[in-house]
């Protein structure tokens, strides 16, 4: 089936959180949260190694609906359940439609680190990848030395493949290694009430 024409159920609410595209307009909560988490986030996501513009978190925003409409890359937005403060960001990357599989990946506010918001979101988008996406293949991939996020692959049964050596650069230019798990089913999952 051609992906443009799936109809994909949003927002994803979790008992805590509201997940949702992005959408027009949205540039300058993300714009706040990113400015206010960059010693946060510089270590690991290239996009956090200096602030951005307001326009640039706008435009952001609305290649991320361009490209979600055209199921190129699916970010969402993690608010709280209330919908009111954006906390994080998440998706389904590099999707392969064919064959069915997607990386997901995340980050969070430093204000909202260490409450399990990531590994909530994350155990959604696990459910939400199989039964709605018909997954076969869910991946999530993080730098050797980002215990955090390791620990949320863990904490949802995501297996460890392997460690991609000296496969790529950090966002600060250095050579990096990279962790590669996956889950090919939602067997073993946490319980977690999810609606969409």
């Amino acid at each position: 089936m051609n992906p443009i024409l799936l109809d994909l159920p949003m927002p994803i609410w979790t008992p805590r959180l509201c997940i949702k595209p992005r959408f027009a307009g949205e540039g300058p909560a993300l714009n706040r949260v990113i400015c206010t988490s960059l010693e946060h986030l510089k270590p690991w996501m290239p996009f956090a190694q200096h602030a951005p513009t307001l326009e640039e978190s706008e435009e952001h925003c609305r290649r991320s609906v361009a490209k979600f409409i055209l199921r190129e890359d699916l970010t969402l937005s993690i608010y709280t359940r209330d919908g009111k403060t954006l906390i994080g960001s998440t998706g389904f990357h590099q999707p392969n439609w064919e064959l069915r599989s997607f990386h997901i990946g995340y980050w969070v506010a430093a204000e909202f680190e260490g409450q399990g918001f990531i590994t909530e979101s994350t155990n959604a988008l696990t459910r939400y990848g199989f039964e709605v996406l018909r997954a076969r293949r869910l991946e999530i991939r993080c730098d050797e030395g980002n215990a955090s996020s390791f620990g949320v692959m863990d904490r949802l049964g995501y297996v460890r493949e392997g460690t991609l050596k000296h496969d790529s650069f950090s966002a600060q230019g250095e050579v990096r290694s990279t962790i590669v798990t996956a889950r090919c089913d939602s067997k073993g999952l946490p319980p977690l009430d999810v609606k969409w």
